[in-house]
């Protein structure tokens, strides 16, 4: 078991429209990974759908190029709500 790879649990809620990490194992392969996931993730039947993913093939950015990776955002306006102004007929928006 020391030899088997990493794997990221997402599930999908029958509540919800999108999955969501829940969690990791090791597993010896996908097929493994997802009855190891179901087994572990969805004792109440709450789960109708798992994806697994090898950990070694998530990447992520680095909180130290946070700065540089979000600003060029800011620089476009429109895409800030209070660019637009809204008919007084809208409300709550």
């Amino acid at each position: 078991m020391n030899n088997w790879p990493l794997w990221e649990v997402f599930l999908r809620s029958r509540q919800g429209l999108h999955h969501k990490h829940v969690g990791s194992l090791h597993a010896a392969d996908e097929k493994m990974a997802i009855e190891n996931a179901r087994d572990v993730y969805t004792r109440r039947s709450e789960g109708v759908s798992i994806w697994v993913v090898e950990s070694k093939h998530i990447h992520a950015s680095s909180p130290d190029e946070s700065e540089a990776l979000y600003d060029p955002a800011n620089d476009k306006v429109y895409r800030h709500p209070t660019f637009y102004d809204l008919p007084d007929e809208i409300k709550h928006m």
